[in-house]
């Protein structure tokens, strides 16, 4: 069974689906692993890496797709690469498949069978291969060493012979894992933190990383679905909200935003008010910008001033940290792959919980 590996053609996308100590294990099963030329480059893992760990090197993109049985990549295929796969086969990826309507047809026309690592389900089996995790962790840990570069102070408290200097103020806004990530590095830093989510239940794990809780009474109790996101607050709590965190935000140095909804508009958190009300100098880091933002005057992709608040509409921070992304979304992937593998066959069984999650087209449907 050959396995491809294309090198991402995404923008800014320096990520690769696999890397070379991935690759070994795979080809020990029986794989046949195939990879673009260059497909590491961005991410610094060389050709010769790859052969030497078993795989092979394809020149081109259009020689891979015609032979895959199994295309593994970061971003979603195009249109144009998901024309060239062969009917039947498989592809793995982040499909985005809520905003992703055209490819979608073009797979369940060309019978392509496609599984979204953003459907792979929160539970203790899939935890090796819950990539949205991963790579979150990466982006939390990235947004705070932008905010302390944008911030015109030190992030620790220093006693110097000029004067004793504060610490810088940091206010996490959501509490998963890319806010939990965020609270650890800015308390690393020496910066005085404070998290805040609409789910009382992560309290404990926010206070657990030396940071304040701030907490706010919601009319709604059930804030938390299945898997563990926070759900949408209802139209009354949603104005609440925002009116309580203008007058929490005024406080702070910086603000990073990390609040989504699986499958939905990120949430309103600050609105162009609560920017007017923040101290000049200060910071916002909006890791929801690709979504909508958390901020209202967020500008996806853009580092932004308004009010003499500097906004940053960051988009896809893993890609910034090209080997360690890579290496962590190679094993994710590659544990999805393994559970797909009976005998060094394709053995799709949709009565595993897993497999069935992220399947999004099988076979001429949407699953």
């Amino acid at each position: 069974m050959k396995i491809v590996v294309p090198k991402e053609i995404a923008a800014d996308e320096h990520r690769v689906a696999l890397v070379p100590d991935v690759v070994a294990p795979l080809t020990k099963l029986g794989l046949e692993i195939l990879v673009e030329k260059n497909a590491g480059g961005g991410a610094h893992f060389s050709d010769a890496d790859y052969e030497k760990a078993g795989a092979k090197i394809v020149a081109d993109a259009s020689q891979l797709y015609g032979q895959a049985d199994v295309v593994l990549k970061v971003q979603k295929l195009s249109d144009k690469e998901a024309g060239q796969l062969r009917e039947g086969a498989v592809t793995i990826s982040f499909l985005q498949p809520a905003s992703s309507a055209d490819l979608i047809k073009i797979l369940v026309e060309r019978k392509i069978t496609a599984f979204s690592m953003e459907l792979v389900p929160r539970i203790s089996r899939a935890q090796k291969m819950d990539a949205l995790s991963s790579q979150a962790n990466l982006a939390g840990y990235k947004a705070v060493l932008i905010a302390a570069a944008s911030l015109g102070k030190y992030f620790p408290m220093l006693m110097t012979a000029a004067g004793t200097i504060p610490p810088a103020k940091v206010l996490v806004l959501g509490a998963g894992v890319a806010g939990l990530q965020a609270i650890a590095t800015a308390r690393r830093l020496g910066a005085q933190v404070s998290g805040y989510d609409v789910r009382p239940a992560v309290k404990e794990q926010v206070e657990s990383l030396g940071a304040k809780f701030l907490e706010f009474q919601l009319s709604q109790k059930d804030t938390e679905d299945k898997g563990g996101y926070a759900k949408e607050l209802s139209e009354e709590d949603k104005k609440r909200q925002q009116q309580w965190l203008a007058d929490q935000t005024k406080d702070f140095d910086v603000v990073i935003t990390t609040a989504a909804i699986p499958g939905r508009a990120a949430p309103r958190l600050i609105t162009k008010e609560t920017v007017e009300r923040m101290r000049a100098g200060s910071v916002i880091v909006d890791l929801a910008a690709e979504t909508g933002g958390n901020c209202e005057l967020t500008e996806a992709g853009k580092e932004i001033v308004k009010h003499g608040v500097t906004i940053h509409g960051t988009l896809n921070l893993p890609s910034t940290i090209p080997i360690h992304a890579s290496q962590m979304y190679a094993r994710n992937i590659s544990e999805l792959l393994k559970l797909m593998v009976k005998d060094s066959k394709l053995n799709l069984d949709f009565k595993d919980e897993i497999i069935k999650g992220a399947c999004v087209t099988h076979e001429g449907r949407k699953f």
